[in-house]
């Protein structure tokens, strides 16, 4: 058997990532070295068209890592605690 390409699978529920800068710039800045500067990757998630969904996604899934929708990991805690 020959395969000739690789198929991935996509979620529709992660559509919108291919929309996302992020997906654009690689994940060297939104999965800083502990201790790193993550404003570039606020930077750029502040221009982003689906910042929100991204969060969202962050927050549903309790993503542990690196900056989504334009929160570190310390933000996106705090936002959890406060919003219970």
């Amino acid at each position: 058997m020959h395969i000739d390409s690789i198929t991935t699978i996509t979620s529709p529920e992660l559509d919108w990532q291919q929309d996302a800068l992020c997906a654009q710039t690689g994940a060297d800045f939104f999965f800083p070295e502990p201790g790193s500067s993550v404003r570039e990757a606020k930077r750029i998630c502040g221009m982003c068209p689906i910042r929100s969904a991204c969060l969202e996604y962050a927050l549903d899934n309790d993503e542990r890592f690196g900056v989504w929708g334009g929160l570190s990991e310390k933000e996106r805690l705090e936002l959890r605690r406060t919003s219970r």
